[in-house]
């Protein structure tokens, strides 16, 4: 694979860019592979590459239904942040926000990873002792995070308004390293650095079973045939569930649609990441200068891919008391993503009942902040059998009741 490069843009625009080679194949299937993984999606992706980096397992395949990043990694709102409250939470988060600050670099491919700044608005009392608890934790934790008062606010985020009549702005959760980065260039990146390192693209390709011997899985049936394994990594965010009955078991998780849209483009107004969870919504200005707006996810299940107008109306009429600036603006475009959520609003990164199936789902409205800390966990424990990083999101927490807590963290979508 030739490396991207100012001096390579160069030289292909002098031969007409007919020389640029396909940034990832389109093998055959083999007939059998060291490890399977279903979902093409960022998660799936990062762990196939970890895998191969850290591990040097390279006769990997990655299966995907649709298209390569088509799922949740080409629907979210791209916001990155670690300032979780709980220990686990905060390692993973901020092993992904670490692994982001290099991320071009290390895939030589531009992820457009933008620090821009995360403010979380406090506008309660409740919120402010919240938030204030949330900043000791990340400092005993290392994340750099601060609370921040009202005028920092204004400061930081000119056109918001910290004086409304019923959610007045008190302060905020401010994390100076969080932003966020360019979603759809995160799976192309992975996709081509796993494509070079030898492992097989599967695209169009639906897994339709999971067959085992003795209790352990040797393959998956699939669209184009059967495809041999010696492990399995299902991660396939809202449809785990399916899954994993496909597999024998059951996951504790539900699936819901959460919803999100983007503004006309406007001149640039707005430089961090504002999320307010009072008048659930949170925003940020795209380098094309849409205004990405998203709310909390749909309150009954479902897999649906579409947004709803009264969805969009309570979202927006939240955040025009906060942001008055955007009551004139058109909506451009709007969307649904199918996320799956846990009891505790922690993912599970975990081994199975079915020996050889390893799980990572259970990300809820959080998983692309998540992607390179959850495929370093993910290859971890496919490689090793157990990694630090994910030890607490195991499956047994729900049957021994240890539960991690981030419905407050994770109470916006992010």
């Amino acid at each position: 694979m030739r490396r991207y490069s100012a001096f390579a843009i160069a030289r292909e625009a002098a031969r007409h860019h007919l020389g640029w080679e396909r940034a990832w194949a389109s093998p055959t299937p083999k007939a059998s592979y060291d490890v399977v993984i279903v979902g093409a999606g960022g998660h799936g992706l990062a762990t196939a590459y970890y895998l191969g980096r850290n591990h040097g397992i390279r006769n990997v395949a990655v299966i995907e239904k649709g298209w390569l990043g088509g799922g949740n990694t080409g629907r979210n709102t791209t916001i990155i942040r670690s300032n979780y409250l709980q220990d686990p939470s905060a390692a993973i988060y901020e092993k992904a926000r670490s692994l982001y600050e290099t991320l071009s670099q290390d895939l030589n491919y531009n992820v457009m990873f933008s620090p821009r700044g995360v403010m979380m608005l406090a506008q309660t009392e409740h919120e402010i002792r919240g938030y204030q608890r949330t900043a000791h934790a990340n400092a005993l934790q290392g994340v750099a995070t601060e609370f921040i008062g009202p005028s920092k606010v204004r400061e930081l985020c000119p056109i918001i308004n910290i004086r409304g009549p019923r959610y007045p702005v008190l302060g905020a959760l401010w994390q100076p390293r969080g932003g966020t980065a360019r979603h759809d260039a995160v799976a192309w990146g992975y996709a081509r650095a796993c494509s070079d390192m030898g492992m097989d693209i599967i695209q169009q390709t639906e897994v339709t079973g999971v067959r085992r011997e003795g209790g352990r899985v040797v393959g998956v049936d699939t669209t184009r045939g059967h495809i041999g394994c010696g492990k399995l990594g299902i991660v396939v965010a809202g449809h785990s569930g399916v899954m994993a009955e496909r597999a024998g078991f059951r996951l504790p998780i539900e699936s819901v649609a959460l919803q999100a849209l983007v503004s006309e483009p406007i001149k640039p107004v707005m430089d961090v990441v504002v999320m307010a969870n009072t008048v659930h919504g949170y925003m940020s200005q795209s380098d094309k200068g849409e205004m990405v707006i998203g709310g909390g996810a749909d309150g009954y299940n479902n897999y649906t891919q579409r947004g709803s107008f009264h969805h969009v109306e309570e979202t927006v009429r939240a955040l025009v008391e906060t942001f008055p600036i955007i009551s004139r603006l058109k909506m451009l475009r709007w969307w649904g993503g199918i996320v799956d959520m846990t009891g505790d609003r922690s993912p599970i990164i975990s081994k199975t009942p079915v020996e050889g199936v390893f799980v990572n789902c259970g990300w809820g409205t959080g998983g692309f902040k998540a992607i390179p800390g959850s495929g370093w966990a993910m290859a971890e424990l496919m490689a090793k059998g157990h990694s630090p990083l994910a030890a607490e999101f195991s499956l047994d927490r729900f049957r021994e009741g240890k539960f991690i807590d981030e419905s407050v963290a994770a109470g916006v979508a992010h």
